[in-house]
């Protein structure tokens, strides 16, 4: 989980929040240098092994570092010779490697800016994800992003694209067809699609900065009841805006009950499940950050709920970080009952840092506990009812994502059945008042 700011408002507010551009630049302990070393740094790949170092000194949560010596570490990392940044980085990689934490990790350029794309719940480009049929060697397009160039140029999941810009896609592998679709924004990028039952067409699209949307929601109606479900992708700088709506939406519609999923949601920005577990929450504690120094800073619910209306969320064993957060507040708080399978257990917190190059830094600065203090690192939490999907489940779910949240999945049938017996014991299925 990235933390934003100083640590109140977590995942995916506007990116200034979302990202903590401390610029280390061998600072704090140049002195301890010899000049002759200082002055080969300069221009060198030595620039970013030193800030690493010095913001893992400066904020890494285990202080002992892992029963290592930081101080000599560096003295190590800087007599080396890199010949280019290749070596560097994986000099990099091997010191972090040796602190013992998985999450405290070096990002190349381009894995940064992806990080960043993600984390700020905004990309550029064409808004598709494309894959290669490994039996046939055919691009297709698995998955057209809403409210996209490719979801308003009419690209669909399935799709075959033949050939872009002119060029055959036969030709090409996975990132020669990815570096073809990329280009400057409001550029055109002319595809010829073939699309099962219909004569191969041509698409322009114009490549432009979009908002990822990270909930989708929609009004279900099972049996007797209005249930408002809602998916939660991840915890971006936009997920508090977009939740907030889904919310009022569904309550507007008359919603009875709610079903929150957070299935395969790897978590996101600190403060984005603070915000979100406030819109469900009017009173108890959310989470305890605890620093390197063993400073606590608790963040509670603030009577700024939308509703009270029953809840149950849908978590499985990818459910990880600010899901853990939210899942944990709204259980232990007794706000939700929460089905599925147990959470991935990452209960650490981490800052990310912009390097000279373009590459980037996460770092573990603190560790979070749900209300109760339990550490689920590790561990994840518990859910209250155990219900795990089949292999022959799973394997449909993923072939055909429209069944998500229908008869097909029992996770969401556990959710439906858990709202119908609540409906039963509060009569008349008045559930209960929209808050706000």
């Amino acid at each position: 989980m990235n933390q934003s700011g100083n640590e109140s408002s977590r995942k995916k507010h506007p990116l200034l929040k979302s990202f903590l551009a401390s610029f280390a630049i061998g600072g704090f302990l140049t002195s301890s240098i010899p000049l002759q070393a200082r002055a080969e740094m300069v221009d060198s790949p030595k620039v970013v092994v030193d800030e690493v170092w010095q913001i893992i000194n400066h904020e890494f949560v285990d202080r002992n570092f892992n029963r290592i010596d930081w101080i000599k570490k560096r003295e190590e990392l800087l007599e080396k010779n890199y010949s280019s940044k290749k070596q560097a980085y994986r000099a990099i990689n091997q010191a972090l490697k040796e602190l013992g934490d998985p999450y405290t990790r070096f990002l190349p350029p381009e894995q940064f800016e992806t990080l960043t794309s993600q984390t700020s719940g905004e990309v550029s480009g064409v808004g598709i994800r494309i894959a290669i049929d490994p039996r046939t060697q055919d691009l297709y397009i698995i998955e057209t992003i809403r409210q996209s160039p490719a979801e308003e140029a009419g690209l669909q999941r399935g799709d075959r694209i033949v050939r872009i810009d002119g060029k055959p896609t036969a030709l090409m592998d996975l990132d020669q067809a990815s570096e073809a679709l990329k280009g400057e924004l409001g550029t055109d990028v002319n595809l010829e699609i073939a699309r099962r039952g219909k004569p191969a067409f041509n698409v322009s699209v114009t490549r432009a900065q979009f908002e990822v949307p990270s909930v989708d929601f929609a009004m279900k109606r099972e049996g007797e009841l209005n249930i408002g479900y809602i998916k939660l992708e991840e915890f971006s700088s936009h997920a508090a805006e977009q939740m907030q709506k889904a919310i009022r939406e569904l309550n507007q519609q008359k919603a009875q009950g709610f079903v929150l999923d957070l299935r395969g949601n790897p978590g996101g920005l600190l403060f984005a499940s603070v915000d979100i577990a406030r819109m469900w929450m009017s009173q108890g504690e959310i989470v305890d950050i605890v620093d390197r120094q063993g400073g606590h800073q608790t963040f509670s619910a603030d009577n700024s709920a939308i509703t009270d209306l029953p809840l149950v969320v849908l978590v499985d064993g990818d459910s990880a970080s600010a899901s853990e957060i939210l899942a944990g507040a709204l259980k232990e708080n007794s706000r939700a009952t929460i089905v599925g399978t147990n959470t991935f257990g990452k209960g650490t917190v981490q800052s990310v840092h912009s390097l000279s190059d373009g590459s980037g830094l996460a770092v573990t600065i603190s560790r979070y506990y749900p209300p109760s203090g339990t550490n689920i690192n590790k561990k994840g939490i518990a859910p209250d009812i155990v219900q795990a999907l089949t292999r022959e489940e799973q394997y449909l779910l993923s072939q055909d994502p429209s069944l998500i949240a229908t008869k097909a999945d029992s996770q969401y049938s556990k959710a439906i059945a858990i709202l119908r017996t609540v409906g039963k014991l509060n009569h008349n299925n008045s559930y209960g008042s929209i808050l706000k």
